[in-house]
């Protein structure tokens, strides 16, 4: 038996959990005031994602960088790879909320996207 202690990050409240684990399959899940925190914490513990924030570089626009987001969660042990795609990537303005700024980023099946607008100039 494996205990595991987290902070919810489901819903503002932030409870403390315990999550009981055997032979690697979630068998209790203490301390959550709502569902979220029971779905959170089993995802947690057995595959964990985030989603990635950041910036990349924009030519011929009205700012320098442009806002982005993963458009859904990753694996977190993904993390490293996708800032370097990120990192590495240079696009033309315009670029505005919800375009596809990199596809597929480090092979996740996830593509990156605008989270604001940058205008050509």
């Amino acid at each position: 038996m494996e205990i595991k202690e987290l902070t919810c990050i489901g819903c503002p409240m932030g409870c403390q959990l315990t999550v009981t684990l055997e032979n690697g399959e979630v068998t209790e899940v203490k301390g959550n005031t709502c569902q979220k925190g029971d779905i959170y914490a089993r995802k947690e513990v057995t595959n964990p994602t985030r989603i990635v924030t950041s910036t990349v570089r924009i030519t011929g626009g009205d700012k320098e960088r442009v806002c982005v987001k993963t458009a859904s969660d990753i694996p977190k042990d993904k993390i490293f790879e996708v800032m370097k795609d990120i990192d590495a990537a240079v696009v033309a303005a315009p670029a505005h909320i919800g375009d596809v700024l990199v596809k597929d980023v480090a092979g996740t099946g996830v593509d990156v996207i605008a989270t604001r607008n940058v205008e050509k100039v």
